[in-house]
């Protein structure tokens, strides 16, 4: 009787080892998949509409990345919606 205890532990042993292994794989796959999916369309989409999320345009001249707020040349109502 002892025996079949111990194997029936070590068989839950082993399948709950085998259960988390298969879930790590599948999560890793899953999660993976939807980042290309969600990174790369947006990508993609944004090349095709040509949009720069960051505007980080290389300047020898330039000091800094920081734009100037110059209410004078925009109005404030411009700085609101952005996008």
């Amino acid at each position: 009787m002892k025996n079949y205890i111990e194997f029936f532990t070590g068989f839950q042993e082993g399948f709950k080892n085998f259960g988390h292994t298969i879930s790590i794989i599948i999560n890793s796959l899953l999660l993976s998949f939807v980042y290309c999916m969600g990174v790369g369309l947006t990508s993609i989409f944004a090349k095709i509409l040509n949009k720069h999320f960051l505007d980080i345009k290389s300047s020898k001249n330039r000091d800094s990345y920081w734009l100037n707020l110059n209410l004078k040349k925009k109005s404030l109502s411009d700085y609101y919606r952005q996008f």
